[in-house]
This record gives C-alpha cells, sequence and structure tokens, in this order.
C-alpha cells in the first residue's frame, strides 16, 4: 500500500511532458450525430501537441504568418492605405459641409 502513496517512479510529470512536446502527440477524432439515417451534426477535432522546434521540423509554421500574432510589415499600413483614408475623409468632410440641397439626388420630373 505504500507505492499507492509514494510512487517510485523515476518519470515525473516533467519528464513526460518533455517527451510528448519532443516527439509529438497526435489526437484524432470525429463526432457524428444522425437521425434516422440523416447526419445533423458532424465535428472533427485534430489536436497536435508538440514543441515549435518539432512543428517547424514537420513543416507546420502558420503562427509566423498569421497578422494576428505577429506583427510584420505586411499587417502595419502603407503609404498608399494612407492616402486613400486621407482622400475619403477629405470627401466626408466635404459632404458634410455641403448644403441638403446640394447632396440630395434630383426630384424626378415625372409625375
Amino acid at each position: 500500500m505504500p507505492e499507492l502513496v509514494n510512487p517510485t517512479r523515476t518519470h515525473g510529470l516533467v519528464d513526460i511532458l518533455d517527451r510528448v512536446l519532443d516527439k509529438g502527440l497526435v489526437i484524432a477524432g470525429d463526432i457524428k450525430i444522425n437521425l434516422a439515417n440523416v447526419e445533423l451534426l458532424t465535428i472533427q477535432v485534430r489536436l497536435l501537441v508538440c514543441s515549435i522546434d518539432k512543428a517547424e521540423q514537420i513543416g507546420l509554421n502558420w503562427w509566423r504568418y498569421d497578422p494576428r500574432l505577429t506583427m510584420n510589415n505586411a499587417a502595419l499600413p502603407t503609404v498608399e492605405m494612407e492616402s486613400r483614408l486621407a482622400r475619403i475623409e477629405e470627401q466626408l468632410t466635404r459632404l458634410a459641409n455641403a448644403t441638403p440641397a446640394a447632396v440630395a439626388p434630383p426630384k424626378s420630373s415625372r409625375k
């Protein structure tokens, strides 16, 4: 009974986690819900647990190019975008300052 309280295993949680991150762990599964042979819902679960080095080794490096996770030059506003924004703001200012008769569409002459 004492070995249940103090197990004499040499592998601790850190060793197991190190091994999983070094080698990788893949969990895959599908959940399908059918009613009268009609598929109502399908959920596909794919989970890969590994280190960043291992992920890059096998060709997974999507986080390098995700604009929400990186701050690269492509995500920053360019000079062209800034000039377009300035033109749009200028047009909005002109429209806001214009008289209602100048902005209103012409009335149809048909009666």
